[in-house]
């Protein structure tokens, strides 16, 4: 069996791989011009947080640290050899549970494309065969179109509302929540985007 980490997973051009000090430019870059497009879905800290503003090397290296304990699986999102966003298998829960979240941006001038779909496909595969994961879930506003077909297209069930769950945009959001077992993912979700079943 592979390793969970570190791992680069490729798919019809996407890629998903360990973030490096290197990736600082394109990931400052695409953040910058998509600040306004992204506002309204990225989490962010709550009044009277002592959440301090990272630096992109310090958000590497807890990447890394988080990754390498099996915490997170932390991946850029590359399609065609160009970084495009970035996908976090988060809050990895083992013991009796054996479950993680996802979250997940891509640069606006990308979207659109089967890129996201894929990845996140490409990640809940990985969690459900080397990682030895059984369930993810992936929390959505409502308002979040884009993310909404994304499970719709995965097959990706609706399991619930969870009022005011995040901070974002400066106020504690709703949102719906999503989930999927290993067993409900059979042959794979990325099987099933190539098959057309997805």
């Amino acid at each position: 069996m592979n390793s969970p980490w570190p791992v680069v997973l490729t798919s019809a051009g996407v890629r998903l791989r360990p973030f490096s000090q290197r990736d600082r430019r394109a990931w400052r870059s695409a953040r910058q011009r998509n600040a306004e497009w992204l506002k309204h879905w990225d989490a962010t800290a709550p009044p009277l947080s002592n959440t301090r503003p990272r630096t992109f090397s310090s958000m590497v290296r807890d990447m890394r640290r988080g990754s390498r304990a099996g915490r997170q699986l932390a991946f850029a999102v590359d399609y065609q050899d160009t970084f495009v966003g970035q996908l976090t298998v988060n809050n990895i829960v083992r013991g009796s549970a054996q479950f993680a979240s996802i979250g997940y941006w891509i640069d606006e001038r990308y979207a659109g494309k089967g890129i996201m779909p894929r990845a996140v496909a490409m990640a809940i595969d990985h969690c459900f065969g080397p990682a030895r994961l059984h369930r993810i879930e992936i929390a959505i506003r409502p308002e979040n179109a884009a993310s909404l077909r994304i499970v719709e297209k995965l097959g990706i069930r609706e399991i619930g509302y969870a009022p005011r769950f995040l901070h974002i945009d400066g106020d504690w959001r709703d949102h719906r929540l999503f989930a999927i077992t290993v067993e409900e993912a059979a042959p794979g979700l990325v099987a099933r985007l190539d098959q057309g079943q997805a």
